[in-house]
């Protein structure tokens, strides 16, 4: 049994903020963690733009808090992104979040990150592994 807080991961390696200055994550569950797939609680700051393409994963993700326009960088379409809103990035899609307001969401990735990715010129996490 795995029994965590976000509070005990602050000021720990679980706790990263990206190079780019626009989001910052606590990761509850990691790939070290043997269950399958990372759980993560991430902040995306309010008036940045965050472009992602998670090439080697597959990323699930709930708002928990504040709004956001996600945009489909292959479609232009675009989606408004409040509390309760899910959207899943099954096809690897090019994608933008533009927060409106502080947006803070749970996400689950696919296989599990390890916890020192960091999105690289592309959006992209590299697909690292780790020992379990």
């Amino acid at each position: 049994m795995i029994v965590r807080s976000f509070k005990e991961l602050v000021g720990t390696d679980r706790h990263i903020k990206s190079h780019s200055g626009t989001w910052e994550s606590s990761r509850l569950l990691l790939a070290k963690d043997g269950v399958g797939f990372s759980l993560h609680e991430t902040i995306l700051y309010a008036g940045t733009e965050t472009k992602m393409w998670y090439q080697n994963h597959i990323e699930a993700v709930v708002c928990v808090e504040g709004e956001a326009e996600l945009t489909d960088e292959e479609t232009g379409e675009k989606h408004w992104l409040a509390p309760g809103t899910t959207y899943v990035l099954n096809g690897h899609e090019r994608h933008v979040l533009r927060p409106k307001s502080d947006f803070r969401c749970i996400c689950v990735f696919n296989p599990p990150v390890t916890g020192r990715e960091d999105h690289d010129e592309n959006g992209t996490y590299p697909l690292l592994t780790e020992e379990v």
